[in-house]
């Protein structure tokens, strides 16, 4: 197991409608100010990161939108040490765009930006703004091209490159950002496509939920292909968290998100993403094999199980660690105040564990 202390991350609620598809009662709301003092909490509470989210179109309870790196800057004005990941599509974006955009942020905050890249999942989204929709491999081509464009524009001057997709033709950007080597790059992804570029270009790797099994197969599979390219890459996974006092408590909430799910929301959002996860050849990419109950919350935060006692939660996230996840990107029903007891009540217990799990190790060396 890693030195390193895991990471934790939470998700925006930049989009109305909270983290899962729901008519329970969700106490977080898409506002400025709401995200601000998310931001704020997080940051108290021990939080590295927040990635905000990226939507053109209403569906599926995200009737309203706040674009993604507008709020990244917004919650960076309002933070010291948080680090903002900035979701971005390309199509929607050119990399001399991005690469613009984030290069004055990350001069402006003392380098706290970060970037997602989003190869597209919502078909629907893209045909309404006038994008062609890609097949799925293809997608994930021109968001390694995008990625190694971004790169070689913050990195080099005269920057030219020749892809399919994107070219340039001795380009410098000044100023370049504050960050060396540069901004950190995430992506998502589940199939073999995603995998494959991530073990080549990205800095960092989002998985949606899984079983520890799952999760430890594909960050197995991904560093060992980015070992064979000379790179190297970590890892984030999916969960949606639901701590309370009592397991009986934490499960009772989870029943009723379910038992309280937007029957035609859900459905609507199983069609667009098991068409988007089935499209990878192999049939395995986001949301490919998840069920109605796993896609009332949309990364399929319920599988990584992190529900329960704060004790339980702590155990299962060091697990989570042990097969080789760097970071936990965060759900939550109530976003201020759950982030809040999260990092009261969870993230002391985590690094507790942390330090026993060194201790052994350090002791059954020595035996």
């Amino acid at each position: 197991m890693s030195q390193t202390p895991i990471k934790f991350a939470y998700w925006v609620p930049n989009v109305s409608g909270g983290l899962v598809v729901s008519k329970i009662e969700q106490r977080t709301h898409w506002d400025i100010d709401y995200n601000r003092k998310l931001a704020q909490i997080a940051e108290h509470a021990g939080f590295e990161y927040a990635l905000s989210q990226i939507r053109f179109t209403a569906g599926y309870g995200a009737d309203n939108q706040h674009e993604s790196v507008t709020i990244s800057h917004a919650l960076l004005a309002a933070t010291e040490k948080l680090k903002v990941i900035a979701a971005i599509l390309p199509g929607p974006w050119s990399p001399v765009l991005a690469a613009k955009q984030l290069a004055s942020i990350d001069q402006f905050t003392n380098g706290r930006i970060a970037v997602n890249i989003v190869s597209g999942w919502f078909k629907s989204e893209f045909r309404a703004i006038g994008e062609p929709w890609l097949d799925h491999d293809e997608r994930y081509r021109r968001s390694e091209e995008f990625i190694r464009a971004l790169k070689g524009i913050w990195t080099q001057d005269n920057f030219s490159f020749y892809g399919d997709f994107y070219r340039f033709h001795d380009y410098t950007l000044k100023p370049k950002p504050l960050q060396q080597p540069h901004p950190e790059i995430f992506q998502g992804g589940s199939s073999r496509a995603a995998r494959d570029m991530a073990s080549r270009v990205s800095d960092w790797y989002f998985t949606n939920g899984n079983s520890l099994e799952g999760i430890k197969a594909q960050i197995d599979d991904i560093r060992a292909k980015a070992a064979l390219n000379g790179h190297s890459v970590k890892v984030g996974v999916n969960a949606f968290v639901i701590a309370r006092e009592t397991e009986a408590e934490a499960q009772a909430v989870l029943e009723e998100i379910i038992a309280k799910a937007d029957f035609d929301a859900v459905n609507g959002f199983s069609r667009e993403v098991k068409s988007a996860g089935a499209a990878s050849p192999e049939g395995e990419g986001n949301w490919a094999k998840s069920t109605f109950e796993d896609l009332v919350q949309y990364n399929d935060g319920f599988k990584t199980n992190l529900i329960g006692t704060p004790q339980q939660i702590a155990e299962r996230i060091v697990a989570l660690k042990a097969v080789g996840v760097d970071l936990v990107l965060s759900g939550f029903l109530h976003c201020q105040e759950e982030v809040e007891y999260f990092g009261r009540r969870v993230l002391p217990l985590v690094r507790e564990l942390e330090l026993q799990a060194v201790a052994a190790k350090e002791e059954a060396a020595q035996a």
